[in-house]
């Protein structure tokens, strides 16, 4: 096999071409090119990946599998491309037709992934929006040009490659079902230390302990967790079945009349209020697409207000 690096990337488009038509004569079309160019180009790709990338049949040719998966490749290399060329020639939110892909910690996707949706649909209205939750592998695909924008929590460990911005902070509560037979008279840890705990999981953060845990070990006390759950709807269903609790923020009460906030017990400072970060690559941060999804993210958290403690 040739070097790649001295490939020329019109013949990945035209293989892509070929792997879609089935047919010379109907990739020429589609790209504009004559049958001359399709035969020279074809020649050239089996001379860099070998003949049995196509075979012929009696109304064209039949892609191999090596043919689709190099088509595929092609398609995935030139996306992050065409999004660069789009990012700086004349970017118009109002007529912009793209794919906009925002992975958020799962947390956050189930509380405000509705409304940042709806923020953006405002701003990018012929958008397409992918809106993911943050996996091991997402920030790999960050740092490929695959995520546009990210929502984490603050202290998610990220590399200097993104750049981060604090968005907003949501402070902390007790949540539990509304007249909890403990938390509506005390929250004290000498009365609630026993009580049944839920957690939502939050990759890379608390996958094995939460942080609170800690404070139950300092204190000498053991927490008694009995559900711990990537799902908001399977926990706030505990919740509200039983006497357990979680360290949350009242907006998990906003749409469950079911469920109350109450008071915090002694807590170090840090531990009282937790941030929302923004973030996207460093190297995009000239981008005019990267820079209205920032405002845009900024826009909508100003303008959501924390229910009260009830």
């Amino acid at each position: 096999m040739k070097e790649l690096q001295d490939l020329d990337l019109n013949l990945l488009k035209l293989l892509k071409a070929v792997v879609e038509t089935r047919n010379t004569h109907a990739a020429a079309d589609k790209l504009g090119i004559s049958q001359t160019s399709v035969s020279r180009g074809m020649a050239k790709l089996r001379e860099t990946f070998g003949d049995q990338l196509f075979i012929r049949k009696a109304h064209g040719v039949e892609p191999s599998e090596l043919a689709e998966k190099l088509a595929e490749a092609a398609d995935e290399m030139y996306t992050p491309i065409a999004k660069v060329i789009q990012s700086y020639q004349d970017f118009d939110p109002q007529t912009f037709k793209g794919e906009i892909t925002i992975a958020m910690n799962i947390f956050l996707l189930e509380l405000f992934g509705d409304g940042v949706f709806h923020a953006l649909k405002r701003e990018l209205p012929h958008a397409n929006f992918k809106m993911v939750y943050w996996q091991d592998k997402s920030l790999a695909e960050m740092l490929n040009g695959q995520i546009d924008y990210m929502l984490q929590l603050s202290g998610f460990p990220l590399p200097q490659d993104i750049y981060q911005h604090k968005l907003s902070e949501i402070k902390l509560c007790l949540v539990a079902r509304k007249d909890h037979p403990v938390l509506m008279n005390n929250s004290n840890w000498e009365e609630i230390h026993h009580l049944p705990i839920t957690r939502i999981l939050i990759d890379g953060i608390n996958t094995k302990r939460a942080p609170v845990e800690e404070v139950y070990i300092a204190k000498g006390y053991k927490a008694n967790v009995v559900l711990s759950t990537h799902s908001l709807t399977v926990l706030t269903s505990k919740l509200k079945s039983s006497d357990a609790f979680t360290f949350g923020g009242s907006f998990m009460t906003e749409h469950e009349p079911e469920l109350s906030c109450y008071p915090l017990p002694t807590l170090p400072k840090e531990m009282r209020q937790i941030g929302v970060d923004g973030g996207y690559l460093q190297s995009k941060r000239g981008f005019p697409l990267n820079q209205l999804l920032h405002q845009t993210m900024q826009s909508f958290f100003d303008s959501v207000i924390q229910p009260e403690e009830k």
